[in-house]
């Protein structure tokens, strides 16, 4: 059985203004598995920076019970904070040191041996490709190798979870795609990452899991897949090689809407495995042959704004 990085139960979370109180996170239940991805979506407001502030040991919740790398958050949240690893959405580099005097550093702080820091300093140096960049200050860096060398930062104690916190924002494509890629090398490492994000597309391309948070609950958890088929717009395109077959299918199927210069039929559809299977099934025990196929989904910003109501533009 998978054992959980995260394991929260009813938490909640509220605070007091001139108003009375505001409830943010209203019995959120989270279960994620170690060595996953897991990512928390959600509008303004929704609760999602309480529920990693929480988590991450840095304010205390009202209510529920939770665990992070196996530790009772409230009764052992030094346990916590040895276990795990944040990078924010800005970055906690030193820009007048260099890079590896911001490693050097962070490794004092983790009270790592001098010897053993060096070499950690080194080997994140070479993991991270900030290895001709060491000895120059980070103020110096780009966008991309300050969010590298901060998320190695994080590294230097070994974290079994890492928190991060919209890890891409503001960089070009390619430096969002390397950070990607260290992203899933860290998981395939056996480290497990909360992830926050404004890209939605982010979500989609790393997640094994997404959540979607509002109003201080969550209103729909699963793949990303599994999200997208919760809402209509889903269809599968099947293509003919002649009209014939594509009248066929037209008089079998009933449903859908054809296109006769292109010999397609688009069928509604959600797009699972078992769907396409009957479908194909359907046709073959009538001798109609598909030329081709191929399956459309929502995507998640469709998912979002049906769920949530509000433009995507609003996640933060």
């Amino acid at each position: 059985m998978t054992e959980l990085a995260i394991a929260a139960n009813g938490l909640r979370k509220s605070y007091r203004d001139k108003n009375g109180d505001k409830v943010v996170l209203d019995g959120v239940d989270l279960a994620v598995p170690e060595g996953t991805i897991f990512s928390l979506l959600g509008p303004n407001g929704a609760g999602k920076t309480t529920t990693v502030q929480i988590l991450s040991t840095l304010i205390r919740a009202d209510g529920g019970e939770v665990r992070v790398a196996g530790y009772d958050l409230n009764r052992q949240a030094d346990d916590v904070r040895g276990a795990i690893g944040v990078t924010g959405q800005y970055s906690a580099v030193d820009k007048l040191l260099t890079g590896e005097e911001n490693l050097l550093l962070m490794a004092d702080l983790k009270h790592v041996p001098k010897r053993e820091g060096r070499q950690k300093a080194k080997e994140l140096l070479e993991k991270f490709d900030l290895v001709e960049a060491a000895g120059k200050t980070a103020a110096t860096y780009s966008g991309g190798m300050r969010r590298r060398l901060d998320l190695a930062m994080t590294l230097v104690g070994d974290p079994r979870l890492i928190f991060l916190d919209e890890p891409t924002t503001g960089l070009d494509p390619r430096s969002r795609r390397a950070m990607w890629g260290i992203v899933r090398d860290l998981v395939e490492d056996g480290v497990t990452i909360f992830l926050t994000t404004q890209y939605l597309e982010e979500a989609d391309e790393l997640a094994d899991r997404i959540a979607l948070l509002d109003h201080g609950g969550l209103i729909a958890e699963g793949t990303a897949d599994e999200l997208k088929r919760l809402i209509p717009g889903g269809h599968i395109e099947l293509t003919f090689a002649d009209t014939r077959l594509l009248d066929a299918a037209r008089r079998l199927l009933e449903a859908g809407g054809a296109d006769p210069e292109a010999l397609t039929l688009r069928v509604p559809s959600d797009g699972s495995v078992r769907a396409v299977r009957e479908l194909l099934a359907l046709l073959d025990e009538h001798s109609i042959d598909v030329a081709e196929m191929s399956v459309h989904t929502p995507d998640l910003d469709d998912v979002f704004l049906t769920l949530t109501g509000r433009q995507k533009e609003t996640i933060r």
